[in-house]
């Protein structure tokens, strides 16, 4: 029977650090069924799914604290369980660009919160516009809408919302 094991980890990015730590998951016996990998600012930040058998999940588990040390890096560990995706929500994919400002996350975050409706995956980041040099964001996100809920009325409140805010954005199903 498999189990399953969440990991976060960071430190300093640096070549060969994503190759270490994946060999010492492969060591332990346990495999990557999902990941997430980023630099964030000079840090490199790595989210993993892992599945094995319960020995392999103990090993990893027994053995972090040493990665930790030998790779100088900050590891969280938790073990859980896979959701089972029923047909009770709709994947829909949500973009954002807008001009750079304090609290852009929180807002359209609260806005789906307010009405129940589970982020599932999220991104953001800035740059800065080519002519202008303005500092932009932009943000995709996967959320799960409800099947009982009014995906035409969703969308006019997002879009009025979306007005409000002066944010650029798109929703609409994942393909």
């Amino acid at each position: 029977m498999q189990k399953y094991l969440v990991i976060s980890a960071i430190g300093q990015n640096r070549a060969g650090l994503i190759v270490a730590f994946t060999k010492a998951v492969r060591d332990c016996g346990c495999n990557v069924i999902d990941s997430r990998m980023t630099v964030l600012g000079d840090r490199l930040a790595m989210m993993m799914l892992l599945s094995g058998s319960w020995s392999a999940i103990a090993k990893i588990e027994n053995i972090l604290p040493r990665i930790d040390e030998q790779l100088d890096i900050t590891t969280f560990a938790e073990r859980t369980e896979l959701i089972k995706h029923g047909s009770n929500a709709m994947p829909y994919a949500v973009e954002v660009v807008a001009v750079d400002s304090v609290g852009i996350v929180h807002d359209i975050t609260h806005f789906f919160s307010e009405r129940e409706i589970n982020i599932e995956d999220f991104y953001s980041g800035t740059y800065t516009a080519a002519r202008t040099g303005t500092l932009m964001f932009s943000l995709h996100m996967t959320i799960g809408i409800p099947t009982d809920m009014s995906i035409a009325s969703l969308r006019g409140e997002f879009m009025e919302f979306c007005d409000q805010f002066n944010l650029d954005s798109i929703m609409e199903p994942v393909k």
